[in-house]
C-alpha cells in the first residue's frame, strides 16, 4: 500500500509526456503542411518562361549585361 503515491506520479507522467508528444507531433506536421503549400503556391505564381527563352526580371529598370 505504499507504493500508490509512486504508481500515481507515474501514470501522471506518463500521459503529460503522451499529451506532450503528440502535440509536438501535430505542431510539426502542421508547420510541414504549411511549408509544403506556401511552396507550392509559389511554384504556381512563379513566371512560367520557357528554358533559355530569357533571362527572368530581376527588378531592375534598365536591362543588364550578361
Amino acid at each position: 500500500m505504499e507504493n500508490f503515491g509512486w504508481i500515481e506520479i507515474a501514470f501522471t507522467y506518463t500521459v503529460v509526456l503522451g499529451i506532450a508528444f503528440w502535440q509536438l507531433w501535430s505542431v510539426n506536421r502542421e508547420i510541414r503542411k504549411d511549408k509544403e503549400k506556401a511552396a507550392r503556391e509559389e511554384s504556381e505564381a512563379a513566371p512560367g518562361h520557357l528554358v533559355g527563352e530569357h533571362p527572368l526580371d530581376d527588378g531592375r529598370t534598365e536591362p543588364v549585361e550578361r
